[in-house]
């Protein structure tokens, strides 16, 4: 068996390995093949849908609840920012640089250590799968979604995205809406008291002002932006419509479709459609002993504003990792090594806790 000190050096390799590998989302094919490697190299039976790669414990219990360990292995384009090659993996000090290495490499490959060393373990409380997940960073149909009817039903869930090791009790869900505001089309030298771009403008002073009345303790109030307007062809055309997007992240006081229905009843538009309902707010309760192992542990506790695959959830999880959150989709972006060691033994002792 493998030592601790051991499985995160092999946990670090695995990291650069996977940065300098193209992992764009719907595209993460070669690097499923590096996770099955591990897999393979560690004597763990494994399997594969599509690209995302799954195991079990070796001495799983289908009698026992099961634990869902879970990250993402693709990654978002390279902005125009970087000043280093984002498919190198580049150590300077403490920092490894990569595209993928904070968001969300480091927590992919800690909990696969994490996994590994728990692997071969006898009579655990909970079963342990672990799922590296693909199609994250776009919300794809062949992500883990696609993976919750394959997978053993699943008790709670570790999802690995970087919040400084500390525990997201709480996720916002998304609802992307596209919206119309209509009036009538003419030349633009004519007298038009129908101008649908005028009209637009208290349309956008009430989403400005709206306000949701319920608060969530943990994630606050439902944020609803305008992040997209669009009209018109030609400067002396006066438009037929102008067509929004508002974006919607939403509390757990709310589900998606209440969200819907509060803004096709009061928003000031000729039509408002939701894209998607899918990405729902997530949350696991103060009180559950995997939260209450954190806390134990020393890390604090929060409610996230950004979106992971816990949207996808049904069953209570949280969100936890190396890295930092507010490096990812940055320009060079990195993880500092001894994040990715502290994160592989707080995994550790924080299911000591519960688990064994």
């Amino acid at each position: 068996m493998k030592t601790l000190q051991e499985l995160t050096g092999e946990a670090i390799e695995l990291l650069k390995q996977l940065i300098e590998t193209p992992s764009f989302s719907g595209e993460e094919g070669e690097t499923a093949l590096l996770i099955e490697k591990w897999f393979v190299d560690h004597t763990i039976t494994y399997k594969r849908n599509r690209h995302n790669v799954w195991a079990v414990n070796k001495h799983f219990d289908a009698s026992k609840p099961t634990v869902l360990l879970n990250s993402h292995h693709d990654t978002v384009k390279p902005n125009n920012g970087y000043t280093k090659d984002p498919l190198k993996s580049i150590v300077e000090g403490e920092k490894l640089y990569g595209l993928g290495s904070n968001d969300a490499g480091g927590c992919l490959v800690s909990l696969m250590a994490v996994f590994t060393h728990f692997y071969n373990h006898k009579n655990l409380k909970y079963n342990l799968v672990i799922v590296a997940s693909a199609e994250e960073e776009n919300s794809g149909d062949n992500g883990l979604n696609s993976m919750l009817p394959i997978i053993p039903k699943i008790e709670v869930a570790i999802v690995g995205e970087p919040t400084l090791m500390n525990v997201a009790v709480a996720e916002k869900g998304l609802v992307v809406f596209d919206a119309e505001v209509k009036g009538r089309p003419s030349h633009a030298a004519h007298i038009n008291s129908n101008n649908a771009i005028y009209n637009t403008i208290p349309v956008l002073k009430w989403f400005q002002d709206f306000k949701f009345e319920k608060t969530s303790d943990t994630l606050g109030d439902v944020k609803m932006t305008v992040t997209q307007i669009h009209a018109g062809k030609q400067h002396n055309a006066v438009p037929a419509h102008v067509k929004l997007v508002i974006d919607v992240r939403v509390n757990d006081r709310y589900s998606n479709q209440d969200i819907v229905a509060i803004l096709q009843e009061h928003a000031p538009c000729d039509k408002i459609t939701p894209r998607g309902l899918k990405l729902n707010s997530s949350s696991i309760p103060i009180e559950h002993e995997l939260v209450q192992a954190g806390i134990a542990l020393g890390r604090k506790t929060y409610g996230s504003p950004t979106l992971s695959d816990q949207a996808t959830l049904t069953c209570p999880s949280l969100k936890l990792g190396p890295g930092d959150s507010a490096r990812s989709h940055s320009a060079d972006e990195f993880i500092y090594i001894h994040e990715i060691k502290e994160g592989i033994k707080i995994y550790i002792d924080l299911l000591n806790k519960v688990i064994v």
